[in-house]
């Protein structure tokens, strides 16, 4: 096993350098990455409600799925503060009521 592992790792090709975007491409390349993977969380989520398991797995194959944890963990964040806020109420409060707990 480990004879093999070391011809494997021995055989990868050399990592590639990349190169520095051209000024100014980041911010723009920062916030499309951000929107698609806002856009993947919120499709996810919709589908899942919806159960449409064709539109779930076309989200999910958008972005990885550490990326669509992130996105589903920030669109539920944002849900409990805005429904806090129009609740009159602390976010624990909303949290808690919209997974069914007991208030604590």
């Amino acid at each position: 096993m480990a004879t093999w592992l070391r011809r494997f790792t021995a055989a990868r090709p050399p990592v590639r350098s990349v190169k520095a975007p051209p000024p100014g491409a980041e911010p723009a390349r920062r916030a499309s990455r951000e929107r698609n993977l806002f856009e993947a969380a919120a499709a996810h989520v919709a589908a899942s409600v919806e159960g449409d398991e064709q539109a779930l797995e076309a989200a999910s194959a958008r972005v990885t799925p550490e990326a669509l944890m992130f996105g589903i963990s920030e669109l539920a964040r944002r849900a409990v503060v805005v429904l806090a806020q129009e609740r009159g109420v602390p976010p624990r409060a909303v949290a808690r009521s919209l997974l069914g707990l007991p208030e604590g």
